[in-house]
C-alpha cells in the first residue's frame, strides 16, 4: 500500500477518533455535576461524594495478618462514629507496590462511605483520620483512597 494512502487512513482515523470522545466526553462529564442527573437518576436523587477507602492486611514489618475480627472492631471503633448513616465493607483480594518496589498481593478490605457534598469538608476530615488510624494500628504504609460525586436516593 502506498505510503500516502496510509497517511490519509491514518489521519481520517484520528480525526473520526476526536470527534467521538468530542461528542462523548460533554455527556459522560455531565453527569458528576451537582447539578446534572443521569437519566436513570430518580428526581429525588441529592448530590453526593462516594469515598471507598482501600485497606491491606498484611503488615509490612512481617507480623500477623489483620484478621475479620481486628478489622470490623476498627471499623466499630473509628468508622462508624464518624460515619454513623452507614457504610459498605466488601472483602477483596489486591494488589500494590509498596515503599520498597515490591509487587505485595493481599486480601484487603473495600469500605464505601456516601455523604453529602455541602458535608464534603468535614467527611474529609474524618476519612483521613480514619486513614492514619488504621496505618498506626496495623502498622500500614497507606490506605488508599477514591473519591468521586455521585447521585443518591434512599
Amino acid at each position: 500500500m502506498p505510503v500516502r494512502a496510509l497517511t490519509a487512513r491514518a489521519r481520517l482515523s484520528a480525526a473520526a477518533a476526536v470527534a467521538l470522545v468530542a461528542v462523548g466526553a460533554p455527556t459522560a462529564y455531565a453527569t458528576l455535576g451537582d447539578e446534572a442527573a443521569p437519566a436513570a437518576a430518580s428526581a429525588a436523587s441529592q448530590p453526593f461524594v462516594e469515598t471507598r477507602l482501600l485497606f491491606g492486611t498484611e503488615r509490612p514489618d512481617g507480623g500477623p495478618d489483620v484478621t475479620d475480627r481486628q478489622f470490623m472492631a476498627f471499623v466499630d471503633r473509628e468508622v462508624t462514629p464518624r460515619f454513623p448513616d452507614g457504610l459498605t465493607v466488601q472483602e477483596g483480594h489486591g494488589q500494590w507496590r509498596d515503599a520498597a518496589g515490591k509487587i505485595e498481593r493481599e486480601r484487603s478490605y473495600e469500605l464505601m462511605l456516601l455523604y453529602p457534598t455541602a458535608d464534603a469538608r468535614v467527611g474529609g476530615l474524618r476519612i483521613e483520620q480514619i486513614r492514619e488510624a488504621y496505618k498506626r494500628a496495623f502498622g500500614q504504609e497507606s490506605v488508599g483512597r477514591v473519591d468521586d460525586r455521585v447521585r443518591v436516593d434512599f
